[in-house]
């Protein structure tokens, strides 16, 4: 595949975590809540086309969970990788892992943590679908959001203000 097509990060903030005594943060699992939004974005995302061919994972106990419930929403899952480095990670570190990606992945989802998730949607987004970028400034990126980040170039050409934000969906939409 060319390394000059169409591309998208889907960014995806894990589902609500419950907060058990004496349970590491790495191990939270999610809450009940949590449980009922994640399928819903996993139904939004079906419903808007963005079926991604691969996933990364942070491998946080509430983000696989997350995952596992959104995905069983996809017509097709995506090749998933659990990816260490995306629990706790800070912007930079996340777009080194998305400099890694293979450039026959056209279609990538991060799912990871806040205030990561956040950042890199924010810091990747030199344009924006008008009503995109309002909701991103208004609304922030709450348990379960996702933003769909587009762009053209290899994943190793992924830098601060590469794309255009083309939607911005969170779970309290429905």
């Amino acid at each position: 595949m060319s390394v000059d097509v169409p591309r998208r990060i889907v960014i995806f903030r894990h589902a609500k975590a419950d907060w058990p005594p004496q349970v590491p943060d790495h191990d939270r699992p999610l809450a009940e809540r949590g449980r009922k939004d994640a399928p819903l974005a996993g139904r939004w995302l079906a419903a808007s086309g963005i079926l991604p061919q691969f996933a990364l994972c942070s491998t946080a106990t509430r983000t696989r969970e997350t995952w596992k419930l959104a995905a069983h929403e996809l017509p097709k899952r995506p090749r998933t990788v659990y990816e260490e480095r995306l629990y706790e990670a800070v912007l930079g570190q996340l777009i080194e892992v998305v400099n890694e990606v293979p450039d026959d992945v056209r279609d990538l989802l991060l799912i990871g943590h806040n205030p990561g998730m956040h950042a890199l949607a924010d810091a990747l987004a030199n344009e924006a679908e008008e009503e995109a970028r309002s909701r991103l400034d208004r609304v922030g990126f709450p348990t379960s959001a996702i933003a769909v980040i587009s762009f053209t170039g290899s994943w190793k050409s992924v830098e601060l203000g590469v794309g255009r934000l083309e939607a911005h969906w969170a779970p309290h939409d429905e």
